[in-house]
């Protein structure tokens, strides 16, 4: 994989893929992330042979940063 955000067009080539233990609920709206990459991919867990967008390290923290801040900031 590349340092830059990317997309891989079919997931089923990529293995180690995890739901959140926050995943919980019935909506069927859920990301799944592969472990063992240098970069992280992410998936819509309902296509697991759908395309899978790859984000650098840092770019994953940051979404995850802002998603957790905006999360939090309405539990406020």
């Amino acid at each position: 994989m590349v340092k830059s955000e990317h997309t891989v067009s079919d997931s089923t080539s990529l293995t180690g893929w995890y739901k959140s233990s926050y995943s919980g609920g019935d909506q069927g709206e859920c990301l799944e992330v592969a472990r063992g990459y240098a970069d992280v991919p992410v998936r819509d867990s309902k296509a697991v042979s759908g395309p899978t967008v790859v984000f650098s390290a840092c770019g994953w923290s940051a979404f995850v940063g802002a998603v957790k801040e905006r999360y939090l900031g309405a539990q406020l």
